[in-house]
């Protein structure tokens, strides 16, 4: 039977523009005594990212400027409810505020989502398989709330080495019968079982996760295989 293994990761480092990842990724696996493996999967907050690449930006905390903010992160306005914005980011997701992070930074600081997940997800992941010859899968997550569904979740909004879907159609189940709409969101299911592991205190931004099949290996991204294209939405 199939099992995950899922360690998280703790650094005390404040990730800052221009930070490189790698060599805090390498101290947090040695500290927790996890040597890296062909077919490892790590995750890796989306604040991180975001952090490194400069998508800091200064928030004087007033409503004007919250709504200026999220508006110019967002491709539209689908929904407003006083001050809560749900909005189609320029990535394409559906997700409170744009995504926009105003809470657990800096004072005067608001932290934007990565401008292309999917090629940050990538880029990390060639640098971590240069730097320790291993062959892994990479996801970065974010934390969404749920249509229908209380409370949030992390999902993934960047990925790398993975399919990020498992599409089961065509395939029988137990009884014999055709699948005709199976998919199942592996990302984001390796994403919300990071997510139970992760302290909330911003200091465990990666977790290391041993034992996904072979099979969910491979190229795919979140962009082109998770978001659901318009046309295809029923609700929006």
């Amino acid at each position: 039977m199939a099992q995950l293994v899922v360690t998280p990761l703790s650094s005390p480092h404040r990730f800052t523009a221009g930070d490189e990842i790698l060599p805090y990724l390498l101290d947090s696996l040695a500290d927790a005594g996890v040597n890296l493996e062909d077919r490892d999967l790590l995750v890796v907050t989306s604040k991180i990212i975001s952090k490194c690449e400069g998508r800091v930006v200064a928030f004087d905390g007033t409503e004007q400027a919250r709504e200026q903010l999220i508006e110019g992160e967002s491709r539209r306005v689908l929904r407003r409810r006083g001050t809560l914005l749900i909005t189609e980011t320029h990535h394409g997701f559906v997700s409170a505020n744009a995504g926009i992070d105003f809470s657990n930074t800096e004072p005067n600081t608001a932290v934007l989502l990565p401008t292309d997940p999917d090629k940050s997800a990538r880029a990390l992941r060639a640098q971590i398989e240069h730097g320790t010859g291993k062959s892994i899968g990479l996801v970065i997550t974010d934390t969404f709330g749920r249509t229908w569904r209380n409370g949030v979740a992390d999902v993934a909004i960047g990925a790398a080495g993975i399919q990020v879907i498992d599409d089961l159609r065509g395939q029988v189940d137990d009884s014999g019968r055709m699948l005709e709409v199976t998919q199942v969101a592996i990302a984001d299911e390796i994403a919300s079982a990071a997510n139970l592991v992760v302290a909330k205190d911003g200091l465990t931004p990666f977790v290391h996760i041993r034992g996904l099949a072979q099979k969910h290996f491979g190229v795919s991204s979140v962009a082109e295989h998770i978001i659901r294209p318009a046309i295809e939405d029923l609700f929006r």
